[in-house]
């Protein structure tokens, strides 16, 4: 009876482990839809090549801002910057003395904790800038909405608010490394399993 009982509950709990991590992956990918992410790889891992890098950073946000202004949704915004890759590689360019190679494209992400804010770990469409051989450490956020730039927290519900997520996925990405730790793993650990 008593191993009749241990089964039964392990069985609940695994059930409801695992639907709590296919509700995370489905606010993962509802994010994943809303945003378009930045990674930015430095030249090198020396100092010189990692300072550089953050201003090569600085010259992609500058440049995707000014073009995505007026973009409502991610899908406006990766239609904009994908017909402006050039212009905002000669962005980059303006800052570095190395080949800039500027692409857009889809790449997994682990979980990443910024100061304000978490994302999840998935698969999300990137602006891609790899600067000279691109051997060095990144860098990575979110150019739309422009969560890169939002300095506080109320900065960062505004800019969700105008990326258009509701109030669950607002919930996910704000609600602090302690309370969301769990759900990120649970998360990996589903990705893991399925292999997605």
């Amino acid at each position: 009876m008593k191993i009749r009982m241990i089964c039964w509950l392990f069985a609940v709990f695994a059930v409801a482990f695992l639907l709590f991590g296919v509700e995370n992956l489905i606010l993962q990918r509802e994010i994943a839809n809303k945003t378009v992410r930045l990674h930015v790889v430095a030249n090198s891992d020396s100092q010189e090549d990692q300072a550089h890098k953050l201003e090569v950073r600085d010259a992609v946000l500058e440049s995707v801002n000014e073009l995505t202004a007026h973009c409502t949704n991610a899908q406006q915004a990766e239609c904009v910057i994908e017909k402006n890759l050039q212009t905002i590689a000669d962005a980059a360019a303006d800052v570095s003395d190395e080949t800039i190679t500027v692409s857009l494209g889809y790449e997994n992400f682990d979980t990443r904790y910024y100061e304000t804010f978490t994302l999840p770990a998935g698969r999300y469409r990137a602006l891609r800038v790899n600067i000279g051989q691109a051997q060095g450490k990144n860098w990575w956020c979110v150019v739309f909405p422009s969560l890169c730039t939002a300095a506080t927290g109320e900065a960062v519900q505004e800019c969700a608010e105008a990326g258009d997520f509701d109030d669950a996925q607002q919930e996910l990405i704000t609600g602090g490394e302690e309370k969301y730790t769990f759900r990120f793993k649970t998360l990996q650990w589903l990705k893991d399993l399925l292999g997605i």
